[in-house]
């Protein structure tokens, strides 16, 4: 008996993604999976369901037995409850905000796979679903910072004399702050780059921009930033108040996985920016890198404008559906086998990422938040 597998269509608000693409279709039927698919569930990414029909995709809504289910977020309490037992859920959780749908899944005894979950090594980097989802914003950062500026940013030369390169100062070298500094590059901008971690100085330059040093190191665990403590704060902020402060446009990209978004612009030196210039904070999600910020708004502060969109990638809705299709695909790769769903907990990658299983909450953090009775 083939794999069954079933793909929503996404109802959160202003999601646009869809977890399967027609191109990574083929490779999933190898694998010995049967697909089906709601009706409609590309059509936000514009992908008509006569494109997943020719791939021979079964477009049904869910009905008899499914074995594993692809969606990007997580699915409501109600749906999880129609689960049958003992199903596998891949997608992201988030569980610090869900911990009601992590209580579901597991009462549900339901195998969830949360996809933020993955851990960030070289092995898993085809299923690195944070990563792909954040170049994609990075990218859409850079064209954000040159359409809420009110001046061009590549250096212009006309018949009446020529105009300066914009600069644009990217907080965070991560996946994200790469790919927007490389965009603005691209775009013609005078680029710097800041991270706490100084090893990130040659990626940095790799892409054109010049690197911010502090002097102060607070690399961690995992491909993460630790939180600086107040004195290195104070430090760095003595540093980095030219740079922001001479910057047309600012883009922040620092996040912490399950806490609050750091405040690494403070409100002193967002009122000595220039006039006109930008802020782009894409830590929204986890309540922004300002005091300033109002998630999901564009807001006028004094002298600039802070601009905080939430859930990016669901803006480029047909590229992070296919690259999150792609990194479902190569997860699944390691949980079935000639048409058989077998989960090998020896295997580093599915047990980093698994959240509940056998009507346990396996990762310790959401286990502790789920049970100490929070929301």
């Amino acid at each position: 008996m083939p794999v069954k597998l079933y793909v929503p269509r996404e109802t959160r608000l202003h999601e646009k993604r869809v977890a399967l693409v027609p191109a990574v279709v083929e490779k999933l039927q190898k694998l010995g999976i049967d697909i089906s698919l709601q009706p409609g569930a590309g059509l936000a990414a514009r992908i008509p369901d006569a494109a997943y029909e020719t791939t021979g995709v079964t477009l049904a809504n869910p009905e008899g037995e499914i074995d594993l289910i692809f969606s990007v977020q997580p699915p409501s309490i109600a749906e999880i409850g129609q689960m049958k037992p003992g199903t596998v859920l891949c997608c992201f959780v988030y569980a610090h905000r869900e911990l009601a749908t992590v209580r579901a899944l597991r009462d549900g005894n339901i195998t969830c796979f949360a996809m933020e979950l993955v851990p960030r090594i070289t092995r898993a980097q085809a299923m690195d679903a944070l990563s792909s989802q954040a170049a994609l914003a990075g990218y859409y950062a850079a064209l954000l910072a040159a359409t809420n500026l009110n001046r061009i940013l590549p250096m212009m030369t006309t018949a009446v004399g020529s105009l300066r390169p914009a600069r644009v100062l990217v907080m965070g070298a991560g996946v994200a702050g790469l790919q927007a500094l490389a965009t603005a590059k691209r775009l013609g901008a005078m680029v710097e780059g800041y991270d706490v971690r100084p090893e990130v100085k040659e990626q940095v330059e790799s892409v054109g921009g010049k690197f911010v040093d502090t002097g102060v190191s607070a690399s961690g665990q995992g491909g993460y930033a630790r939180e600086l403590t107040e004195e290195e704060q104070t430090k760095v902020a003595e540093v980095l108040t030219r740079h922001i402060q001479s910057a047309d446009a600012v883009i922040t990209t620092a996040s912490i996985p399950g806490r609050p978004s750091p405040k690494i612009i403070s409100e002193a030196q967002i009122m000595g920016m220039k006039p006109g210039s930008v802020i782009i904070d894409l830590a929204a999600e986890g309540g922004g890198n300002t005091p300033l910020t109002q998630p999901g708004d564009t807001v006028e502060i004094g002298p600039t404008t802070i601009v905080a969109p939430l859930n990016i990638p669901s803006h480029l809705a047909e590229h992070a559906s296919e690259l999150y299709a792609r990194n479902l695909l190569a997860l699944v790769g390691l949980m079935v086998k000639e048409g058989t769903l077998t989960l090998d907990w020896e295997d580093e990658i599915l047990a980093g990422a698994v959240l509940t299983h056998e009507g346990q909450i396996k990762n310790e953090t959401a286990r502790k938040a789920a049970e100490s009775g929070g929301e």
